[in-house]
């Protein structure tokens, strides 16, 4: 009786595959993304007396779709994604880290003390409050910018997240080569970040660009550094940072 049940449900499939077709049954294939990849190079050059540095890495390049551009309709794409920036060593890893709008960023504390993670300048602002070793708090960058992160606790901590509107971003290497893969030929904006460029500089560097399957490559970008790459911040009350008094193992290694 089994079998002869097994044979029926197989033979209605068959004639179901048949008569709608196979993507009737199914429903369609997903669609595969058809894009290119962008590519160029980030030269960044030193200012008046500074010691000289071999690595271009750390520049981020982003391309956002203009006006009626077939890779306009990626504006939104999957917004849900999910992204992690560890707290351990008294260090935030990674220490720059690129995210599309709506993106959830998870900071884990991974240190054997306490830690407070705020931002108080453009892009997102929050404070995640005092939370102890072990624990993780997130936070949704729904909002596009630059976002400088610190330790209410620890002034040696900081890190950047930068939110973009955009599924088409790519980071520098230490070469100063950078690739922005599966990008779909149309117009698009050029931006351009680095941490110690001036914002004259920067914006001197937005410009438009084409995407074509024969034209895919923004050619060298050429940064001059304004200064040191440290950003000298308060805390969170907006007051210079004091060691924890008494000293405490809950806030910092004994």
């Amino acid at each position: 009786m089994n079998l002869i049940r097994s044979c029926s449900k197989r033979n209605f499939v068959l004639f179901c595959a048949s008569y709608f077709g196979i993507e009737g049954l199914i429903g369609p294939p997903p669609a595969r993304a058809e894009g290119v990849a962008v590519t160029g190079r980030v030269a960044i050059t030193q200012g008046v007396g500074e010691a000289k540095r071999s690595t271009n890495s750390s520049t981020v390049v982003w391309l956002t779709p203009r006006g009626d551009s077939p890779g306009a309709e990626s504006r939104d794409h999957d917004r849900r994604q999910r992204f992690r920036l560890v707290q351990k060593h008294k260090r935030f890893d990674p220490h720059l880290l690129v995210v599309p709008v709506g993106s959830t960023i998870e900071f884990p504390n991974l240190d054997p003390f306490f830690h407070n993670v705020f931002s108080l300048f453009e892009g997102k602002r929050f404070d995640l409050g005092l939370y102890e070793a072990g624990t993780t708090r997130g936070i949704v960058f729904d909002r596009p910018g630059v976002s400088y992160i610190f330790c209410n606790i620890h002034p040696e901590m900081s890190a950047i997240v930068i939110a973009v509107r955009s599924p088409y971003y790519g980071v520098s290497e230490k070469s100063g080569e950078i690739t922005i893969p599966n990008v779909l030929p149309g117009r698009y904006l050029l931006q351009v970040w680095h941490e110690s460029a001036s914002p004259e500089v920067l914006e001197g560097l937005t410009r438009e660009i084409t995407v074509t399957d024969d034209s895919a490559s923004f050619g060298t970008l050429r940064l001059k550094k304004a200064g040191s790459l440290e950003l000298a911040h308060k805390n969170l009350y907006g007051r210079d940072y004091e060691p924890p008094t008494p000293p405490s193992p809950l806030y910092d290694q004994p």
